[in-house]
């Protein structure tokens, strides 16, 4: 894992603020290198990655995160989904032609930001709010003031140089349950803002930390490796077949002479043929069988 893929997190000793830094290369291109998109769509999973990270490290319990972008332009869906350990996938549908350097909006049109939070106890939690921000940095500050009325700034770059092709960000936010003055706040920001994206994905981490606030103090914790996992696996294409219709798998059969089960993820296929498909049932039946008694 390159040294680029990891997130730090960061406090203020002198603010109730937090931040956390993140970028990331080879998990990204280990989320689009078996897709042909446009490189506007690239780029925005880039921007996606750099927020789920971000927006992960915030969990407090074994769980996951799905931020998603869906609209009613040329671009449908835009997804990230992100476990507390970090592990990555992501993936983009399209309906239409998206031309070079469109915007967010441009390739969304009408749509949402929808973020979902499963913990591996617990309920569900989903939120989601219009796509009113130019950006996608925007519009999860505006998540964030709607949803969880907490002060959050979020600074995201990214870059298609294909030598050093990279994205990374930085968020900062006021601690829950503590009250931060708006001014040391705006300061932080004021002083975040001037980030470049070259510091961003060039520099270390701690040196760039050093730039942005050398006169303050700030307290670095050790960082959290950042890599691509798909969680597909051929046990859990079987659950999904003993769910379905023996009628339609049997059809299913006879036309193709298999069935074919491919992750949009990661780009694995899973093959049955009628031989798997009996065995299956074979497997249901003795369960099933040794339930009864």
């Amino acid at each position: 894992m390159s040294h680029s893929d990891q997130i730090h997190r960061y406090l203020f000793e002198n603010y109730a603020v937090r931040g956390e830094l993140v970028t990331v290369s080879e998990t990204w291109q280990e989320i689009i290198k078996d897709h042909d998109y446009p490189q506007p769509v690239q780029q925005l999973l880039a921007e996606l990655l750099v927020a789920t990270s971000l927006l992960t490290a915030t969990l407090k319990f074994d769980g996951d995160i799905t931020v998603q972008l869906q609209g009613d332009g040329p671009l449908t869906l835009a997804v990230i989904n992100g476990t507390n350990n970090q592990q990555m996938r992501g993936v983009a549908r399209m309906q239409g032609d998206i031309a070079p350097g469109s915007s967010l909006k441009q390739m969304v049109g009408k749509g949402y930001l929808v973020i979902t939070i499963t913990p591996s106890q617990g309920e569900r939690y989903q939120g989601v709010v219009g796509l009113e921000g130019d950006t996608l940095a925007a519009c999860l500050e505006d998540y964030f003031m709607r949803s969880e009325q907490l002060p959050t700034r979020l600074y995201i770059h990214s870059r298609s140089d294909e030598q050093n092709a990279g994205a990374g960000g930085i968020l900062l936010q006021v601690l829950p349950a503590q009250d931060a003055d708006s001014n040391d706040f705006d300061h932080l920001a004021t002083l975040t803002s001037t980030l470049k994206t070259d510091e961003l994905l060039d520099l270390s981490a701690r040196d760039v930390l050093w730039r942005l606030y050398h006169q303050e103090e700030v307290t670095v914790y050790d960082p959290h490796p950042i890599s691509f996992h798909c969680s597909c696996s051929r046990e859990r294409c079987e659950e999904v077949l003993r769910t379905l219709p023996a009628e339609e798998v049997d059809q299913i059969l006879q036309e193709d002479g298999k069935i074919d089960m491919h992750c949009d993820y990661c780009g694995s296929h899973y093959i049955y043929d009628a031989v798997d498909i009996a065995a299956l049932r074979n497997d249901a039946a003795e369960s099933g069988s040794e339930r009864t008694h």
